[in-house]
């Protein structure tokens, strides 16, 4: 199924509102990372899945990209989206993308592939979509995150001071429904073999994989980022399709 929550009005109202304060774990863990782990933009034909408010897009032209196609499949995200003579906004589901062979020279997605269902047609799209020499960088809930089949894995005491991480149902891969914001958020819990396996399956060689941590000086301003040193919420991939 393809759930497209970013257009719920509540929903959208409270993500847009959080991403607008600054402090959020995007903004002190998962694009920090993400950005560094991108290769030379300088020309390059990027295609950018699950692009949002195009914010990673406009960040890749500035660093000299020739020219990012991003894709979302919420409205409400892209028309938040600023227009620039080199992007280019498609409005529906990364599943139903479809461009030519050796398109692009890196193919990047930030906190996206986990609505996804069929990982395995992903990344054979992807690697096709590829040019030899090109990169697929993304960034995805960590499995450890998503593997509980109530996605609520912190053990608490009772005066709610967080004991540990409960881990269970790590290799029922499959479904997950939660609570974020709105009823049954739909995500899809992936074994790290799995993520990794993908992609080596599809002749794409893993050049890094990253844990990130969050930034120096990141705690003061939000302390719940604390527990990022107990539990991982993100991990990123690098690939090369060899040429």
């Amino acid at each position: 199924m393809r759930q497209n929550i970013y257009d719920d009005p509540e929903f959208f109202e409270y993500y847009h509102r959080l991403r607008s304060t600054g402090i959020t774990y995007n903004d002190f863990v998962e694009q920090p990372a993400l950005m560094g782990m991108l290769p030379e933009l300088q020309d390059r034909q990027v295609l950018d899945m699950g692009c949002g408010s195009g914010q990673l897009a406009a960040y890749m032209i500035g660093q000299g990209a020739a020219h990012v196609t991003g894709a979302d499949i919420s409205a409400r995200m892209l028309s938040l989206a600023a227009e620039h003579p080199k992007i280019r906004y498609i409005h529906g589901p990364m599943e139903e993308l479809d461009f030519a062979a050796e398109s692009f020279d890196l193919i990047v997605s930030s906190l996206a592939f986990h609505y996804v269902e069929d990982y395995e047609a992903l990344m054979d799209r992807i690697a096709r979509w590829l040019h030899p020499g090109g990169h697929l960088v993304f960034s995805t809930e960590h499995p450890v995150t998503t593997a509980k089949l109530d996605m609520d894995g912190w053990v608490e005491d009772q005066q709610g001071q967080r004991l540990h991480y409960a881990l269970d149902n790590y290799s029922e891969e499959g479904i997950r429904h939660t609570r974020w914001v709105v009823e049954d958020v739909v995500k899809y819990h992936r074994t790290l073999s799995t993520l990794l396996n993908g992609m080596i399956r599809h002749g794409l060689q893993i050049e890094q994989v990253n844990e990130p941590e969050p930034i120096p000086g990141a705690v003061d301003k939000m302390p719940t980022l604390v527990h990022e040193w107990r539990k991982p919420s993100f991990i990123i991939f690098r690939a090369v399709k060899p040429v």
